[in-house]
Order: C-alpha cells, then structure tokens, then sequence
C-alpha cells in the first residue's frame, strides 16, 4: 500500500519515515522519549496507515462470522465491536482482529500483513452462505490518541466522549464525516478516528490544535509493550493457543461452535494450560528475539519482544515472552539467553 496523503503531510513537517507492522509509517517526530511521555501522561496522536479493513456484508453475515471467530459477535449490538482470533482446526492461531457491527455490514480490523492470511481463509469457508468480502483498507483510514488526558482533546475537538468501550459514533467536523471509535478494552484510553484518507490531515492537524502531541510508532511500539499487549506475527503466532497468550477478552465460551473451539474449550475445562504470556524486567543486555528463558538448566520458555525504554530521568530493559507457569510467579529469577531477568506481572508497573 503506497504511503497516505498523511502521511506525506506529516513527512513534511518533519517526521521520520520507516516502517511499523509492515507498512510505511512515521516512525518519530524527533524525539520519542517526549512522545512516550504524551502518551502514557498526556494525549498523544499518531497514524494507523498499518490498519487493514475489510467489510463483511451479506444476509448470513452475522452467523456466519460468528462461527468463524473466537468472540461472540453475533449478539453485538449496532455500533458496537470486539476483539477475536481467527484458529485453525488444531486451535492454533491464524491471526487477529476486531469485528464492528455497524448495521448492514461488519467491519474488520487488522495489521495490514495479516489481511490477505485472513481474507484467503474466510474465504475458504464461504460455502453456500451470501457472505461477501471487501478490503476496503484504501478507502478508509485511521488516526489513533490515546493517553489520559484524550477525552479533554476530544472535548476540545467538539467530538463526543460518553463512548463506551468498543462503541462506534459517527460525527462530523467542520462538515467532514468521520467515525469515533473507543478502544475495545477501554485501557489504556485509547481512540480511533476513521475518514477518507484525504480528510485525515485535516482532523490530525485539529487535534493537534486541540492539544494532541504527534507521536510515531516507535513510541506507541514502547507502549504497547509496556503495556503487555502481544502483537500478531511478533508475539502471537501459529505455535501458540489462544489461552496462552493471556487475551481472554478475545474468547467467548458460550457462543456456539467455530473453528478451533473444540481445542479452546479441553483446554479450559481440563486446566491444561502449561505456560503463558509474561513480562520480564532484564539486568543487562537484551537477548535476542527468540532466545530461551531457563533457570537451573531447564528451558522455561522464550523471549519474543525486547526493549530499552526511556523514562524521564532514566530507561528500563524490558522483554515480553513465553514462560512454564510454574515459574510464572512475578519476582522470579530467570536467565534470558545471557542476561539475568525478573518475571514482571503486565502491564508492567514503571
């Protein structure tokens, strides 16, 4: 996907080009430390050009996306959206997404990567069913804020703030249509602002105006992992199950059969959950993405996420992985690769 009219705005007023999630991004705005700030104790703005969106329409487009997915969608209200995986019939993880219902069709969202995994296998099982599917990742894009101080920068935007998590609103501004979207876990605050991808430098340099700092994806890549929040195809991929990943929010066990569900639910009802999601606070080097947390000799798990954050006045080395849960008790001692690490609950309390 060619870079967005945005993101050739913001190239000009000096952010720095690179990539995020497999698509041009604006890496930083010269200073990721300031815009980690924003983030975690302002408000801070930043591009979604990475954000693949593909429509679901059709009569039978509710029940059969509902089988499809580990959420319940079926029963979402209008404007309203969750987050699933998509499994295989061995219960390992395909991908991700967050389903809206917006009335006569759903909307999917995604990594722009994943979007052709996703679209081929939902394909797959179109069978008889009117379903149809259109990526419409072009037409549509997204600016994301987040931070504590959001909801005064939306109230200064003139945008609604009584949504709740997963809500969709439409609005306008200045007589441009745009869709405000909460984030479906409600924390960290977060928002989407979904428009034609020509309108969007106009929003961004309003909420700006209103008090947003920019922020690139090498901040938001900071907090997402301090954060705790696995990302498909780094952190979450087809060698791990659902349960594992720690993303409860993204099952539901009791809405009927999908693919994979059989897995999902032995899992839950035999308690056979043998490692899981974690964080690690290092006191060295990062290890290599990939190496083994052990202890004693014994290989524990694996690191998936490494990284070095500024704070203030300091910064922290910090991996997210894979650990045996009895050795998942926060202050464990562990070995990542070389270095010497501390299990950390997440999100991590810095």
């Amino acid at each position: 996907m060619e870079n967005t009219s945005l993101l050739d705005e913001l190239a000009k007023q000096g952010a720095e080009r690179g990539e995020y999630a497999g698509a041009p991004a604006a890496v930083s705005f010269g200073d990721p430390r300031r815009e980690l700030t924003a983030l975690r104790t302002g408000c801070g703005i930043y591009e979604l050009g990475w954000q693949g969106k593909l429509v679901v329409s059709g009569g039978d487009r509710s029940r059969w996306l509902n089988g499809m997915v580990t959420n319940n969608v079926r029963d979402l209200a209008v404007n309203r959206g969750n987050y699933s995986f998509l499994l295989n019939p061995q219960g390992r993880i395909l991908g991700d997404l967050n389903a809206y219902n917006r009335g006569e069709i759903f909307l999917l969202t995604s990594d722009l990567p994943q979007l052709p995994k996703l679209r081929e296998f939902l394909d797959r099982y179109i069978i008889m069913d009117d379903v149809e599917l259109t990526d419409i990742s072009e037409k549509l894009g997204s600016i994301g804020i987040a931070g504590p101080a959001a909801v005064g920068v939306l109230q200064r935007f003139g945008a609604p703030v009584d949504l709740e998590p997963g809500e969709v609103r439409d609005c306008t501004f200045e007589g441009t249509g745009y869709s405000l979207v909460r984030g479906t876990l409600g924390a960290p605050a977060s928002y989407e602002i979904w428009a034609s991808p020509g309108q969007l430098p106009r929003l961004w340099k309003a909420l700006v105006s209103a008090g947003a700092v920019p922020a690139g994806a090498q901040a938001l890549e900071w907090l997402r992992i301090l954060h705790g929040i696995p990302r498909y195809g780094q952190d979450i991929t087809e060698r791990y199950l659902p349960q594992e990943t720690g993303q409860t929010h993204a099952l539901h066990f009791a809405k009927g059969c999908y693919i994979g569900q059989e897995i999902v639910e032995r899992i839950r009802a035999r308690a056979l959950l043998h490692r899981g999601f974690t964080g690690l606070q290092l006191q060295g080097a990062l290890p290599a993405i990939g190496a083994e947390i052990s202890a004693g000799g014994k290989k524990l798990g694996e690191i998936t996420t490494t990284a070095t954050i500024p704070f203030a006045e300091d910064e922290r080395s910090v991996a997210l992985g894979y650990i045996r849960k009895e050795s998942s008790e926060p202050g464990t001692q562990v070995q990542a690769g070389d270095t010497s690490a501390t299990v950390s609950a997440l999100p991590f309390k810095f």
